[in-house]
């Protein structure tokens, strides 16, 4: 079946219901920590954004969960965050983080409600491309079995690669994250329908093998029109366009609005 945007897969009859919208707040304090990454404490007097008051107006307006990422570098979330955040909200933490020994014994600390394996380099502003399952199986096998003998799912933050999806599944993940960058980054582009292709077909596998499938990075208020449409979708983790709206209409109503448009 074809739409207008000449995609080979895209069906709209196959959305997803209820698509759960998870609110990454890693950006706010990344404006935090533009100023204060020297201060002592990661709120209060003059500190500021706080990213837990942020967490919270995402709560308010709806948000199904909070998302954050405790990089190696802490270049934005700190542990000061993440203790607050998790010991706070009412919602559900989705916790991101490299695959390292540190990150795997600091979630089995904090306990979040999920964890979301993803990779890391020093040069990014933010996770660009998925995790390379085939070359860091091993590790991503401990780690796995880590937190689900601590009770704690594992998502994996892949791209739509059947050869990754087949791995995340023999690796008993629980959740796939598809990565969105690559569709978002060709939106404009002749590319698009292709990229969604390879997202709806990818969704589809995933299901198949009996993985839950989430989708984030680069997800805004233009595009969720055909992502929302990905078969399967289980959630979204949105950050950076719902922080960007939010510096002209409030964090409430960029939530809310995104909510809506997710329908």
């Amino acid at each position: 079946m074809k739409n207008n945007s000449n995609s080979i897969f895209y069906k709209p009859s196959m959305k997803s219901k209820n698509i759960l919208l998870g609110v990454n707040i890693d950006h706010s304090a990344t404006l935090r920590q533009a100023r204060y990454k020297d201060s002592k404490t990661t709120f209060g007097q003059m500190v500021e954004p706080d990213p837990l008051q942020i967490a919270l107006a995402a709560e308010r307006a709806g948000a199904d969960g909070i998302t954050l990422h405790l990089r190696e570098d802490r270049r934005h979330i700190q542990e000061m965050d993440v203790e607050r955040i998790r010991s706070t909200i009412q919602t559900r933490l989705n916790f991101e983080m490299a695959c390292t020994d540190f990150m795997a014994d600091y979630a089995l600390k904090i306990k979040p409600d999920t964890v979301c394996l993803v990779p890391e380099s020093r040069q990014e502003i933010t996770t660009e491309g998925g995790l390379d399952l085939l070359s860091q199986e091993n590790r991503v096998q401990q780690t796995i079995t880590a937190l689900r003998n601590a009770n704690i799912p594992v998502s994996l933050f892949i791209d739509p690669d059947p050869k990754q999806i087949k791995k995340a599944a023999e690796l008993h993940a629980t959740f796939i994250e598809l990565h969105t960058g690559a569709f978002a980054n060709k939106y404009y582009t002749s590319e698009r329908s292709h990229e969604l292709d390879l997202l709806c077909i990818a969704a589809d596998l995933a299901h198949g093998l009996g993985l839950i499938v989430n989708a984030g990075h680069g997800i805004n208020y233009t595009n969720i029109a055909q992502i929302r449409h990905i078969p399967w979708l289980h959630e979204l983790n949105i950050g950076h366009s719902i922080l960007s709206r939010a510096l002209l209409t409030g964090i409430e109503d960029s939530v809310k609005t995104m909510k809506s448009l997710m329908l």
